[in-house]
């Protein structure tokens, strides 16, 4: 199995072609990476004179062509990655000979060097942007990514090694999972727990154990804390419930008992709750129309009605409702359900 990459190369500022080829060849011929240059191979061209042979070859399509060097593409380079284990770095510099002379047909210079640095051995394929006739250029195209790895998946099953199966976007799994960060005031929170289990007999002692932790302290009309990481201090008033320095003090002063949960300290207040969606009357738009409504009120009238009976087929489905008969018991039993509380309250009234 192999992934495959085409990459453009282009030209350096204030260096030339020769000086930039020279600089990508000799990163991809590196013999720390190549097991001492063993693992190279070239079609057309001397790995030790690449640079110059493709510079070379540039000048005389100018020559021969007339043209102006003013696209900066000076060479494409070739990333084929292959599974950890499944190959050897013999037959990854093969694989790679080969996908490389099929994608170029044979008609640019090219320097294979297979990397075994990391755990998976990997190809740096290198060919000159003018072909060999140096009276062409290779020109890059629409999806020629794509292309690119069906010409490397065909000779990898020719060398019987397995090919990389597409999947939709939707069976794709996630390359990083992010841990979930905590945030600056929770860090102060679990701080004032871990303190608060020491058991401080005032504020005075909690704060010399916070600042045994690391935290900076400042003391003003109100006490802020600012730990190793943060930038700008907190005010205690804003860790919440349980940990402002009023709910502190009480504690200290047995007042109340400290919970180390902020989560126990939320009331039904400080709770929004959104309303479930109200499935409302249908409007009768000929009588609002008869009425003097214009036809702006017309076409709103109608996509509110629309969405009125979307919001019942909803109810009907959610309940199991698809059945009129059905409907109509279970709003009979319904009603004399409530006529029974309301008998109950007024009963309990008088």
């Amino acid at each position: 199995m192999a992934a495959t990459r085409l990459i453009a190369m282009h030209m350096n500022k204030g260096k030339s072609i020769q000086q930039c080829l020279k600089d990508r060849t000799d990163y991809a011929q590196n013999p720390e990476k190549t097991d001492g240059g063993i693992l190279v191979s070239s079609y057309e061209c001397d790995p030790k004179l690449v640079e110059e042979q493709f510079a070379l070859a540039k000048r005389e399509y100018q020559h021969n062509t007339g043209r102006e060097n003013n696209n900066d593409v000076i060479a494409y380079q070739i990333r084929q990655a292959f599974k950890p284990g499944e190959i050897t770095p013999e037959e990854a510099n093969r694989i790679g000979y080969e996908t490389a002379m099929r994608w170029t047909k044979g008609r640019h210079a090219f320097i294979v060097a297979t990397h075994v640095d990391k755990a998976h051995i990997h190809n740096h394929i290198i060919y000159n942007s003018t072909n060999l006739d140096c009276n062409r250029k290779f020109r890059d195209f629409h999806l020629s990514g794509i292309a690119l790895q069906k010409v490397s998946d065909i000779v990898c099953l020719e060398y019987g090694l397995s090919v990389i199966t597409p999947r939709k976007p939707s069976e794709r799994s996630k390359r990083i999972v992010y841990p979930q960060r905590k945030s600056y005031r929770e860090e102060i929170r679990e701080s004032i727990d871990i303190c608060m289990e020491q058991k401080p007999k005032s504020m005075e002692e909690l704060i010399k154990l916070l600042q045994e932790m690391g935290y900076e302290i400042k003391r003003g009309k109100y006490v802020s804390l600012k730990g190793r990481d943060q930038k700008k201090f907190l005010r205690m008033r804003s860790l919440g419930a349980g940990y402002r320095e009023e709910d502190l003090e009480k504690v200290f002063s047995g007042e109340s008992a400290f919970t180390p949960d902020p989560k126990q300290q939320r009331t039904d207040e400080n709770v929004y709750v959104k309303p479930k969606p109200k499935v409302d009357m249908l409007l009768d738009i000929q009588a609002m129309i008869a009425k003097g409504k214009g036809p702006g009120y017309e076409r709103w009238a109608k996509v509110h009605n629309i969405k009125q009976m979307a919001q019942t087929l909803l109810f009907l489905e959610e309940h199991g409702l698809r059945d009129y008969d059905e409907l109509a018991e279970k709003a009979y039993h319904q009603l004399f359900q409530d006529q029974g509380c309301l008998r109950r309250i007024s009963q309990e009234r008088l």
